[in-house]
């Protein structure tokens, strides 16, 4: 084997990329290392300057081929074999991964489907370990359950709907696989996912970034299922707000919990969508003009309310607090008439004089300042957050580590809600009970979003800890859904065993911190143009 001492060294923060190019027998592979680690002192960082640095890394490497230079932790091969024992095939061809292989639970339910939101830690795995046929047929067939007829009851969705998850049906007499979708018929609840056609157009562009390949994305049925998502999200109603208008249970959080009206979930899932189809969509197609011209203009506004409107830091914090109430014309500063009785009182406490959030929904006399993982972390990487709130963002989540991420990462929201408000909000569900599944109950499959996050802000200390943290216990508890508990010490008490997008989300993260090029797939670089004039927040410093 030679060893040519090539080198490209990139500066992410205060890391040190070191990529030596190792020839052996005409293969040439890419290999990584670390030299340094983040600073303590995180007030020297640029984020936005290192999220650029690794993009071009990205498009200087050739990703499909990069591996580690170090020794895996024993954890992955273990989680790569579980991931593998979840793959479901269709007429031989692996189309997807379903939710759990939980042999010691009585009830299968739906865990034996494949549900969009949740294959895509999954997809990510493979497309990172050079896998793209599984995801690429996944996209293929998911598009094909979008043509189908979506009725619930005497109702009829809209073309654009993407279903929530599909079960592969096998005849051992006829030798024939079937498919059967689910648009929410069947859900708790009956509610249509709001952001499986947010994923699948985030997951389709993550395809084509990964492997180069745009022929899949310019096919006249793709460009014609991104068209259909976007014209149901862009139809003209009463809204006076950008933001989107969403049901309940709509989304991760699939259960009644308060998340009705504009979820930051679903509103960040929205943004990183728009960008993404405008990215995939080509402009010479019949009726391709029209729709990207309306998804410029509402992402320009969008971007302006979410972080005009939405952000929380300290100051903004005072600010509310200090509200006047009833101010009637456009000159009212407290332009959504939120009471500032009804601002809690955990929340005084639990912001710092450094850090802030997007909060959980504003609509008119209502904010919900409750903390939701998701959709912060997808606020970074869509770059709907401004350098400087991300960077806050980090800041938060170091300054309530306890509160945030506890002894497993990572609480899904924060904080749970208890007693009264509990019966009224959740209609006295006895599976979101405090600090547990989605009323504060950590769930491993956040790590990765979380890793991005840390990533794409040079805050990778962040990820290393929470990680360690995950691999302390994962694979000990059998791949849990969730954990509940204040801090997440306890497996969730429903929590289904060989969770997938745990395994999946953990690989994820893995290897994008050992090999941070993978982060293009799942993040876009800022876009100024869309920029509104803000103030600097507060809780960033220079």
């Amino acid at each position: 084997m030679t060893i040519l001492l090539k080198t490209m060294s990139v500066r992410v923060s205060s890391i040190q990329i070191m990529q030596v190019r190792v020839q052996n027998k005409g293969e040439s592979v890419w290999k990584s290392r670390y030299d340094g680690d983040v600073s303590a002192n995180h007030h020297h960082r640029t984020p936005y300057r290192a999220i650029v640095t690794v993009e071009a890394l990205l498009r200087n490497s050739d990703s499909t081929k990069t591996r580690l230079s170090f020794e895996p932790h024993p954890l992955v091969g273990d989680a790569w074999d579980a991931l593998r024992r979840s793959l479901v095939c269709f007429r031989g061809q692996p189309l997807g991964t379903i939710a759990a292989v939980d042999s010691s639970s009585g009830e299968v339910l739906n865990y034996d489907q494949v549900f969009v939101r949740d294959f895509v830690p999954s997809a990510l795995a493979f497309l990172m370990n050079g896998e793209p046929e599984i995801v690429k047929n996944f996209l293929l067939k998911t598009l094909l359950l979008q043509g189908w007829e979506k009725r619930i009851d005497r109702f009829k969705l809209g073309e654009g709907a993407m279903p929530a998850s599909f079960k592969v049906l096998k005849d051992p007499k006829r030798g024939v696989d079937t498919l059967a979708a689910d648009f929410g018929e069947s859900a708790i609840g009956r509610v249509a996912p709001a952001d499986s056609g947010f994923w699948w157009i985030i997951l389709l562009r993550a395809y084509t970034k990964s492997t180069g390949d745009h022929t899949l994305a310019e096919t006249p049925e793709c460009q014609k299922g991104i068209r259909l998502i976007m014209n149901q999200c862009l139809a003209e109603g009463f809204d006076t707000f950008p933001t989107l208008l969403c049901a309940d249970g709509c989304c991760m959080i699939d259960r009644r919990m308060g998340v009705y009206g504009y979820p930051i979930e679903i509103q960040a899932l929205f943004f990183m969508s728009l960008r993404c189809a405008l990215l995939l969509l080509k402009p010479e197609a019949e009726g391709n003009k029209d729709i990207m011209e309306r998804i410029v203009t509402r992402l320009h506004a969008l971007s302006y309310h979410m972080r005009t409107y939405f952000w929380l830091d300290f100051h903004q914090l005072n600010d509310i607090y200090r509200f006047k109430t009833e101010e009637y014309s456009h000159t009212a500063v407290n332009k959504f008439n939120v009471i500032p009785e009804s601002i809690p009182d955990w929340l005084f406490d639990f912001m710092p004089s450094r850090g802030g959030y997007f909060v959980g929904n504003v609509s008119p006399a209502r904010m919900d300042f409750r903390w939701f993982a998701l959709g912060n972390c997808v606020a970074i990487l869509a770059s709907l957050a401004t350098p400087e709130q991300a960077g806050a963002i980090m800041d938060l989540i170091e300054e309530r580590w306890e509160d945030l991420i506890g002894e497993m990462p990572l609480k899904i929201c924060y904080p749970a809600i208890e007693g009264h408000e509990w019966q009224n909000v959740t209609g006295c569900d006895p599976k979101n009970t405090r600090w547990s599944y989605h009323n504060g109950g950590s769930w491993p499959v956040l790590i990765w979003l979380l890793t991005g996050a840390c990533i794409k802000t040079g805050r990778l200390k962040i990820a290393r800890r929470a990680i360690d943290l995950a691999e302390a216990r994962l694979a000990r508890d059998s791949w849990p859904e969730y954990y509940d508990g204040k801090l997440g010490r306890y497996v969730g008490k429903q929590a289904r065993k060989h969770q997938t997008w745990s395994i999946a989300g953990y690989l994820v993260a893995k290897m994008m911190l050992e090999d941070p090029s993978h982060l293009g797939m799942i993040s876009l670089e800022e876009d100024k143009a869309m920029n509104p004039v803000l103030k600097r927040s507060a809780s960033w410093t220079v």
